[in-house]
């Protein structure tokens, strides 16, 4: 009986080493914890037979539960965009620790140049600069915010390109100097009052539209073009990248500044989403982005994972935090298991890596 078919070289496939894409064991992971949070609705005395994600009170026109579904949604994309940025350093074999920071300082600095000049017929409250500053055109705030990514992504991937810093270090010392930019910006004083052109940034559904529109972008960056292509093998083996002409250091650079411009565009939906930029935004934002990725099965060694699998984690992670506050779980218990979440993440990476490594 004929076994397999047969590859270049003699090679065989076995059908034994198939496995199934790593984005559907993700989307399955997905259902199963919204099966196991449905369970808890109904063991659970207190929750009264409630459903997690479906309507049982005819409240909308589908049998789903729309506003706890938006929710959901909402809650994933501002994040959701840095973990799009993230992911692709992640995969080159760095690490970004200052987009949760960046975020607070980017809104800090963009929200000053997208206020309005009169709050109710009275002269702004919260302005930060003079008359020059006010009603300008939303493509100059928003073009402030994504240079002041730039730079900050630059100087992270030349430290860590040019200078041997590890990332960890490098971006870990940025995430104290974006701190300490968005505290001192206004001396910590909240900036509000946008324009409506501004503020339209972030109304309603924006953010997932944002969050969708990019994702898309990424894939096709990481998956069809020389920037992905070359991000991959830097992270499989910076040694053989560089012998086969890729300039690693100039592309590290370029990596790390489109992941600060992806968080700083976060920076400029949520400020927008919020009518009001403060000095705290953005904290825990860049350790829940790569759990993101991480949960979407990019492997923190580099040189593996994808934009959909990214996406996938964001929903996986939007539908846990959902969940422990539809099963009512304290702020700080809610806190300990996320953690204990990204541990186990990284754990199954782990885990992946050694079977894929005994299969080959």
């Amino acid at each position: 009986m004929a076994d397999t078919s047969h590859g270049i070289g003699g090679l065989t496939y076995d059908k034994k080493k198939r496995s199934l894409p790593g984005e559907l064991n993700i989307f399955l992971a997905m259902i199963i914890i919204v099966v196991i949070f449905e369970i808890l609705g109904q063991v659970l005395p207190y929750m009264n037979g409630q459903s997690f994600l479906f309507d049982t009170q005819d409240r909308f026109d589908t049998i789903f539960n729309e506003a706890r579904l938006r929710i959901i949604i909402l809650q994933v994309s501002i994040i959701g965009i840095i973990a799009l940025g993230v992911t692709q350093v992640i995969i080159s074999g760095g690490i970004d620790l200052s987009s949760g920071p960046l975020v607070g300082a980017t809104a800090m600095i963009v929200m000053s140049f997208a206020q309005t000049e009169l709050v109710n017929g009275n002269p702004n409250p919260k302005a930060v600069f003079g008359p020059w500053a006010f009603d300008l055109p939303v493509i100059i705030p928003v073009l402030v915010g994504l240079t002041f990514g730039a730079i900050i992504g630059s100087i992270n991937g030349a430290l860590i390109a040019y200078t041997r810093i590890p990332p960890f270090i490098a971006t870990l010392g940025m995430f104290l100097i974006c701190r300490g930019i968005a505290q001192a910006w206004t001396r910590g004083q909240p900036v509000s009052f946008p324009t409506e052109s501004f503020a339209a940034l972030g109304k309603g559904m924006m953010p997932v539209f944002w969050f969708v529109g990019l994702a898309i972008l990424m894939h096709i960056v990481m998956r069809y073009t020389l920037h992905g292509k070359h991000t991959y093998a830097i992270g499989s083996n910076e040694d053989a990248a560089r012998m086969s002409g890729i300039n690693v250091k100039r592309h590290k650079v370029r990596v790390y500044m489109i992941a600060s411009m992806l968080a700083a565009f976060a920076a400029i939906v949520l400020s927008s989403k919020n009518l009001t930029a403060q000095s705290g935004m953005g904290i825990f934002y860049e350790l829940y982005a790569i759990a993101m990725a991480v949960i979407g099965g990019v492997s923190l060694t580099g040189g593996r994972g994808s934009i959909p699998g990214t996406v996938l984690g964001a929903m996986v992670f939007g539908v846990i935090q959902s969940g422990f506050t539809y099963v009512k779980l304290d702020a700080f218990y809610q806190l300990m298991a996320m953690g204990g979440i990204i541990i186990a993440a990284v754990v199954l990476d782990k885990m992946r890596q050694e079977r894929a490594a005994a299969r080959s």
